[in-house]
């Protein structure tokens, strides 16, 4: 079957919005922390260790993807508290499938069958698991 230009783009389109709205360093795991509970920005930067300028550029593209929701407290623009959008309910399946692929991949890549897990195994799968 032949596929021409037009085709192969339109196909790979929704592939790059999601890598782009998900792909780099942060993403994931600011998602991951929120699915554990509510974080405010200082709390999330020291969780993470992340810089202030990198944690705000993150927040504010999940926030406009609708992944995460900002509320100001008592209406102050300098008490905020993050959370995750209902919306980001709809990754719950896809970062559980980049989770066993990877698992799976780095099974591959060591050329091990049985990966023992790790207390850091052991803790991402319950914030992948959490809050669904």
């Amino acid at each position: 079957m032949v596929h021409n230009s037009k085709e192969c783009s339109s196909q790979l389109l929704p592939i790059r919005d999601a890598i782009e709205t998900l792909g780099g360093k942060w993403k994931l795991p600011i998602i991951a922390a929120l699915r554990l509970r509510d974080c405010r920005f200082k709390d999330l930067q020291r969780q993470l260790g992340i810089t202030p300028k990198m944690l705000s550029f993150e927040l504010k593209d999940l926030e406009q993807n609708q992944l995460v929701k900002r509320t100001e407290v008592n209406g102050s623009a300098s008490n905020v508290v993050y959370s995750l959008a209902p919306y980001a309910d709809s990754l719950k399946d896809v970062i559980m499938a980049l989770h066993d692929w990877g698992t799976q991949h780095r099974q591959h890549l060591m050329g091990v069958k049985a990966v023992n897990a790790t207390a850091e195994d052991a803790h991402c799968s319950n914030l992948l698991n959490s809050k669904a």
